[in-house]
């Protein structure tokens, strides 16, 4: 994915909310072939297209998710059995999209950073 304005936007709304939650060790990079953030080099948010947005938690989360908030939060087949959550950016507040960044970043974060965190 070629970045254009559009998913400059989403990347530095990414950023500021991760900055907001003061989540440390963020690193801007790419999974597979597509902008993300990563903690510990794993990705926990990837940007699919202007309008998706791919976050990692755990299946049982997102089942949870796709069933509370379906206009929001949608499963698609790639995506089956597998700990990503695509989310339709556009449908998504700040203040939700913060809360769900956090668990990403949990889900995905080496174990000591995450006790380093919780010790704060």
């Amino acid at each position: 994915m070629k970045p254009d304005s559009d998913t400059n936007a989403i990347l530095q709304r990414l950023l500021r909310l991760v900055s907001a939650a003061h989540l440390p060790e963020v690193e801007i990079s790419t999974h597979y072939g597509l902008p993300a953030l990563k903690v510990g080099g794993k990705a926990f948010v990837s940007i699919k297209n202007t309008e998706t947005i791919v976050l990692s938690l755990p299946v049982d989360c997102k089942e949870q998710l796709i069933e509370i908030a379906p206009e929001i939060y949608f499963q698609s087949d790639h995506y089956i059995g597998w700990p990503s959550l695509p989310v339709r950016i556009a449908k998504i507040g700040d203040t939700e999209l913060q809360v769900r960044l956090t668990e990403a970043w949990r889900f995905r974060a080496p174990k000591k950073l995450r006790t380093a965190v919780d010790a704060i």
